[in-house]
């Protein structure tokens, strides 16, 4: 199995950081505007998505902490509050469609209305089961943002981040960014030298030429992320 194929499933192994990054990616704002049964977490002041990409990503990264240091203990007891948390405090700053059109590819082209729809969706299920409990245990403390410049004119930016694992080591996570109307808005995470976006795509497009693009949406509705192969 190659590096490339066992990345998209690393579940329980993959940071954090970088979980709560995958969950927004794969996110469909239809889904995730269903609050939990419980009361919804309390709403934090908007983050400015106009300045520095850097401090944009340690923004969100602290109200993400903030809420879960003050609130761990729910969201251990009750996962679906991470449904709350990623629409309330990633969702605003991730454009998911724009991910979500990549890691399809040609496939979003033939695909309906109602499929990039389902997929979205899907998708977004498929993550927060195998990243959710990731999140819970979010630290922003051992995420560090390192030092970078994104020239005022450009419409990219990279923002390098290094996140401490428990034995000491350090997992390097960059986040990708494009300025939209909106500001600016990640689109793909690179752990350890990986894009995410580029990985599911190379996997849902193996699955997709084998079974068929409803095949693949019905897998994920069904909360499983097709890898090539289809083990």
């Amino acid at each position: 199995m190659t590096r490339k194929n066992t990345i998209s499933r690393r579940g329980s192994r993959t940071t954090a950081a970088a979980a709560a990054a995958l969950l927004a990616l794969g996110a469909g704002g239809a889904t995730l505007t269903c609050a939990a049964a419980d009361a919804p977490a309390t709403p934090t002041a908007p983050i400015n998505a106009q300045g520095d990409p850097a401090q944009l990503v340690q923004s969100v990264a602290g109200a993400i902490f903030k809420e879960l240091t003050d609130h761990r203990a729910e969201y251990r007891s009750n996962p679906a509050k991470v449904r709350d948390l990623a629409n309330r405090d990633l969702l605003p700053y991730f454009d998911t469609q724009y991910a979500a059109q990549l890691v399809l590819g040609k496939n979003w082209r033939a695909a309906t209305p109602e499929q990039r729809t389902r997929f979205i969706n899907g998708f977004q299920n498929s993550l927060l089961q195998n990243y959710g409990n990731a999140i819970v245990e979010f630290r922003a403390d051992r995420m560090q943002v390192l030092p970078g410049r994104t020239d005022p004119a450009s419409t990219n930016a990279s923002v390098r981040t290094e996140i401490m694992k428990d034995d000491g080591s350090k997992t390097s996570v960059v986040y990708v960014l494009h300025k939209t109307p909106g500001g600016w808005k990640a689109w793909d995470v690179v752990i350890e030298g990986i894009s995410y976006v580029k990985s599911f795509r190379d996997d849902f497009a193996t699955q997709i030429d084998q079974n068929g693009l409803e095949a693949v949406i019905k897998r994920l509705e069904a909360g499983n992320v097709p890898v090539p192969g289809g083990k």
